[in-house]
């Protein structure tokens, strides 16, 4: 079966010409049996790639290299943080000691991730906090309650919030005053204490407390 069709047609006895052997080759086309029309197919005599016409099968295992992907932007890599299939994209790579972002579609840097354990984790101050490897977090602090701020105790935000919940506090007075300490309520971020001495009498006292939560 013929593959090209030739643009000039010789009868016998045909004088033969430069200008009709040029029209030979210049005007030839590829003919039908020159495609599959499976992944080739003729387009203006014109052999061309159908559309899905490179399948996985016909790709050579390693063929694709690294230098025949698009070039990605600095701090960025391929990946799918959509939380279902899609195509690549590019996802950032975040270098913050403090990982301040908070992203859940980016990444961080090893080095980045050391300083913050490092440093990041933890505040060993008077009023400071600490992060575990499982992720329960412990904090401390100082408040001294006054009767002046009512008989619902006094408010004492935490170092940090907790991200998730607190789960525990316990409290106790610290110095002269007191003889009965408690938290009355807490959320995330803050706590409310209160104090009284056995007379009844609200009297102001320091007290320290230690919560764990997440």
């Amino acid at each position: 079966m013929a593959v090209i069709s030739t643009g000039q047609t010789f009868s016998d006895g045909e004088q033969v010409t430069a200008a009709k052997l040029n029209n030979a080759v210049n005007g030839s086309t590829f003919d039908s049996g020159a495609v599959d029309n499976a992944s080739t197919q003729l387009s203006g005599g014109a052999i061309i790639v159908k559309d899905a016409g490179i399948t996985t099968a016909k790709i050579a295992d390693a063929a694709i290299t690294k230098a025949k992907i698009e070039n990605v932007a600095s701090m960025k890599v391929l990946g799918n943080t959509t939380g279902s299939p899609a195509a690549p994209s590019e996802v950032s790579v975040l270098d913050e000691d403090d990982l301040v972002s908070d992203s859940a579609t980016a990444l961080a840097t090893q080095q980045s991730i050391k300083a913050y354990v490092d440093n990041g984790g933890s505040s060993l101050v008077l009023d400071g906090y600490q992060y575990l490897p499982s992720g329960l977090l412990m904090q401390w602090g100082t408040t001294s309650y006054n009767p002046t701020d009512g008989a619902s105790g006094t408010i004492r935000s935490f170092p940090i919030a907790f991200p998730t919940a607190c789960f525990s506090i316990t409290a106790n007075d610290y110095g002269s005053g007191a003889n009965s300490v408690a938290i009355v309520a807490s959320s995330v971020s803050q706590l409310t204490c209160w104090g009284k001495n056995n007379a009844g009498d609200y009297t102001t006292t320091v007290i320290k407390y230690i919560a764990i939560g997440h």
